[in-house]
């Protein structure tokens, strides 16, 4: 019995003694792995937020380059657009110098006609009345311009002249504008129904101004309200034929015995 318990305590602190050394070999063995873990897990932490951030890039990527297709066709639109005006400017462009090229015929015309005026003669002339206080045409009217009118297409170097007047009554600037609006008139006929070019003709509205017949009476006045038309030509030909008869025709006009026309 007195050997007992020493053995029975040696044995015990013999168990106690590998007890410990076991486990600092555990703790020995653990703590590398739980190392490794540790620094594996948090590389895994570091990948996901580059993955996220990686994510995060390719979505901003994505969106501009979705901003960039729509910019790109927005852009290819107006190019579109930018042609098309193009095209209508070339076009507009070409109609433009088509009217410059007859405008600078018309205006060489002209020069011609400013140049030799001494040379033109009125070759017809009609005379139309208006009723009081009016610009309008009437049948009567419109006949006689086509009379004078219809021989015009003869001629190549010519000019009309057109002067608008009215009677004494009323004020001179409202009889100004009035005997205006009667020559516009004429002027529009003309141009309208005889295909005269605007640029032959010249207009003058003289009001109350060179009347017929100085009278107070109702019959002067009527007189009075009119358009003279005059047809000038420089065609030696025409002039030469249609001068004498041109000048009693005119003359009867003017005297109220015969309707003025040619």
């Amino acid at each position: 019995m007195k050997h007992s318990l020493p053995i029975a305590a040696i044995a015990l602190g013999s168990l106690l003694a590998g007890g410990c050394a076991t486990k600092k070999y555990v703790n020995q063995s653990i703590a590398p792995v739980n190392g490794r873990v540790d620094q594996l897990s948090q590389q895994s932490n570091q990948q996901g937020q580059k993955i996220d951030q990686t994510t995060a890039n390719l979505e901003k990527t994505d969106t501009e380059l979705s901003a960039t297709k729509e910019r790109a066709m927005t852009a290819d639109s107006k190019a579109g657009d930018a042609i098309n005006r193009a095209d209508q400017a070339g076009q507009k462009a070409d109609q433009a110098n088509q009217r410059a090229d007859q405008v600078g015929k018309d205006l060489g015309d002209l020069r011609g006609v400013v140049a030799n005026l001494d040379d033109y003669k009125q070759v017809a002339q009609s005379t139309v009345n208006f009723k009081f206080n009016s610009d309008r045409l009437d049948a009567d009217a419109k006949q006689q311009l086509d009379q004078m009118a219809a021989g015009q297409g003869q001629y190549k170097r010519y000019f009309v002249a057109v002067e608008g007047f009215t009677d004494s009554i009323g004020s001179a600037d409202y009889n100004n504008a009035l005997s205006r609006r009667r020559a516009d008139a004429v002027v529009q006929y003309l141009v309208s129904q005889h295909n005269i070019p605007i640029y032959r003709i010249h207009m003058i509205g003289l009001g109350k101004d060179k009347p017929i017949d100085d009278a107070k009476t109702r019959a002067a006045r009527a007189k009075n309200r009119r358009v003279e038309v005059s047809l000038f030509s420089a065609d030696q030909g025409a002039v030469a034929m249609n001068g004498a008869s041109h000048q009693a025709t005119t003359d009867a006009a003017r005297s109220g015995n015969a309707p003025a026309q040619q």
